[in-house]
């Protein structure tokens, strides 16, 4: 019987297992009820006394060996390792992981926060899904304003003052009623509009509105905090203009443009002008200090808004708003760090 056992051992040492399927064979052979290791232990009832002590510490030893070899096997089938001789070789390099990377419109909202920040702005927040009163009647938004039409808004059904927002200056509203001047803040967030979808629009966008509520603000402040951002953002030579315009919450309203990265030579992103338009702002209307309970008389305050796809477009010359939205993984894998 010792003679069985240390055959048995000998197979056993020189036992690999490739797949699941022959893991389970091993055990069937050796390990199961009709198995080998079984039968030894029934033959060991017929082993004279004076066999029965070496005999036995032997066969444990067997069963051991056995129930380690089967576990071994089946821990590498099971995880699908590579083969043995793979598995064996402790020289090889591991697999390296993919590094992942922000969302290119992540990137350009933290840098953006970040300049802001710099100057004393904090974040605020508030809800995507809004109500008439923050989206437009506090902002001084008339009743038959085109931005209240369904073909701008995308309105809840089932709910008439219930709507996605269409910008974050609703954020704006409910900052100017619960907290006091002085007031520095930016909102960053997602907001809706009912667009068609092309290269340089899409019904849903994200967008950085700043506000600033003091005593003596002036129009002044508002085109030097605004030159320090583009400086910072798009380099220390980047020049800006302000065109005048119209918001019902701002007055006086201005568009302001950055120059191109053509370097005033023309090009498609700025359709050949030499300047992009980034966002609006102006000078806090004093009807919108009055509807959110701050007097008009003391306080005044600036207001702005850019698009931060259309920052991102000129940021990293893309050319397509559509490519933020569609997850492409080769797109996406340019904005990995450098290791």
């Amino acid at each position: 019987m010792l003679e069985k056992i240390n055959r048995i051992k000998e197979e056993v040492a020189l036992f690999k297992a490739a797949t699941q399927e022959e893991a389970e064979e091993f055990r069937l052979k050796y390990l199961s009820r009709k198995g080998r290791l079984n039968a030894l232990f029934e033959e060991f009832k017929t082993v004279a006394g004076e066999q029965k002590r070496e005999t036995g510490q032997k066969l444990n030893e067997l069963k051991i060996q056995l129930l380690d070899t089967f576990e071994r096997c089946k821990a590498e089938t099971d995880s699908g390792r590579l083969s043995d001789t793979q598995a064996r070789d402790l020289t090889r390099p591991g697999d390296g992981m993919a590094v992942g990377s922000r969302h290119p419109i992540s990137i350009v909202r933290n840098e953006i926060c970040d300049i802001f920040g710099r100057l004393g702005f904090t974040v605020a927040e508030g809800p995507e899904i809004e109500d008439d009163r923050h989206v437009f009647s506090a902002l001084n938004f008339p009743p038959d304003h085109p931005a209240r039409d369904m073909q701008d808004t995308f309105f809840i059904a089932g709910d008439a003052d219930a709507l996605l927002r269409t910008h974050t200056s609703s954020v704006q509203v409910r900052v100017m009623e619960s907290v006091p001047p002085p007031i520095r803040m930016i909102m960053p967030g997602r907001v809706f509009r009912n667009e068609a979808i092309s290269s340089r629009s899409h019904c849903i966008f994200h967008q950085v509105e700043g506000l600033y509520i003091a005593e003596k603000v002036s129009f002044a402040d508002l085109k030097q905090t605004l030159m320090f951002f583009a400086r910072e953002m798009f380099g220390e030579k980047t020049q800006i203009r302000l065109r005048p315009s119209f918001f019902p919450f701002t007055e006086p309203s201005a568009e302001m443009d950055v120059s191109c990265t053509c370097n005033g030579k023309g090009c498609s992103l700025c359709k050949h002008t030499g300047w992009l338009e980034i966002m609006g702002c102006g000078m806090v209307d004093p009807n919108v200090l009055s509807n959110c309970g701050i007097d008009p008389e003391k306080y005044s305050g600036f207001a702005f808004g850019m698009g931060i796809e259309r920052i991102a477009l000129l940021k990293f010359e893309t050319g397509d708003i559509r490519m933020y939205f569609e997850n492409d993984v080769r797109f996406l894998r340019q904005f990995v760090p450098a290791l």
